[in-house]
């Protein structure tokens, strides 16, 4: 795992972050063929469905995906539509899968099994390919969506037919671990190789399991190994206590109820170190919120500090080693209003 990661870094410092591959774009056809391509398309990597939109053939849309080991894992980017997964869709379904998706700009209205639900910005919430559902999709939404294997969500979690259609905040720090892990997985997955692949997609769906739990109050979770549970326990202290300057191993590792000697182990399964897991998350943090257009009007120093760093020469240091460019160079040019 070492090499992998060592791998990753790399690519990180010279600024490539190995992104989804385009799977379709509404630019490579002909206009009168852009919502039959979509369709097609889009069921391809989501699951099997009736699709239109209310500007028709103006309809403009990307979908990119990939896949690692059993998970599945797509983003829509596109115009105002509706998706219907009819009874009929549903008899010509193929495969078994669960679908848990995030919003990450716009917004939509997924209804199921009678329940309706508009998620907030990051949240997650699950859709069942064996049900019928409908999708209004809002003018220039992006989500993502994660096809996990319903066994092994059964295997964590036991019966999840009562989980469509209901919000797993974005807020809670379990669900923000969760998602960030899929996120990467879905940047990184081209670089992953098996047996890494299997382990970390084990992983990807232990924390979507704890993450479902943690707010809907399912059964017990049974995640894939002991060494797994205090791996992502210790994860999850790590997360909510990023903001906290105070934040060292030492006590990310007892407030885990383990020593910084066995953290470490755990961590070195995945080619890092308690330290470097700890400085590795403040930065990605960090690096979210500067390229983002609703963090401009924050100074560099600003972000720095809301997420643990106390000196910024050692923060810009950091940021330049991981990012390849200082924080200040990784900020999005500012647009002059005429």
């Amino acid at each position: 795992m070492s090499e992998l990661f060592d791998a990753l870094g790399s690519c990180e410092a010279e600024g490539d972050e190995l992104p989804m591959e385009i799977a379709f774009s509404t630019g490579m056809v002909h206009v009168r063929d852009r919502l039959d391509y979509w369709r097609s398309e889009a069921s391809k990597v989501f699951v099997e469905h009736e699709f239109d939109s209310p500007i028709g053939r103006a309809f403009k849309g990307v979908i990119r995906s990939t896949t690692i080991a059993d998970l599945g894992i797509a983003s829509f980017e596109s115009d105002a539509a509706t998706v219907q997964h009819t009874r009929r869709c549903v008899q010509r379904a193929t495969g078994d899968d669960f679908m848990i998706c995030r919003q990450i700009t716009g917004g939509v209205v997924l209804q199921q099994d009678g329940r309706a639900l508009r998620p907030e910005i990051g949240d997650l919430w699950l859709i069942d390919p064996r049900r019928p559902f409908s999708i209004d999709v809002d003018p220039d939404s992006l989500s993502i969506s994660v096809r996990v294997p319903r066994h092994e969500l059964e295997a964590r979690l036991g019966d999840i037919s009562g989980l469509t259609a209901r919000a797993v905040p974005g807020g809670q720090p379990i669900v923000s671990l969760a998602s960030g892990f899929v996120d990467m997985l879905a940047r990184r997955a081209g670089a992953i190789q098996e047996p890494a692949a299997t382990k970390v997609t084990q992983q990807a769906i232990d924390l979507l399991a704890l993450a479902i739990k943690s707010v809907l109050h399912v059964g017990p979770v049974t995640v894939s190994s002991s060494r797994s549970v205090a791996l992502l326990r210790l994860k999850a202290v790590i997360e909510e206590r990023l903001r906290d300057p105070e934040l060292k191993p030492a006590g990310a590792a007892e407030a885990t109820g383990i020593s910084v000697r066995y953290a470490n182990a755990l961590l070195a399964d995945e080619g890092t170190s308690l330290e470097r897991y700890i400085m590795n998350r403040r930065l990605e943090n960090c690096q979210r919120e500067l390229v983002a257009p609703a963090h401009a009007t924050r100074t560099v120093s600003d972000v720095a500090y809301a997420w643990g760093f106390s000196d910024l020469s050692h923060f810009a240091r950091r940021f330049k080693a991981r990012f390849g460019c200082s924080p200040g160079q990784s900020r999005p040019p500012i647009t002059q209003v005429s």
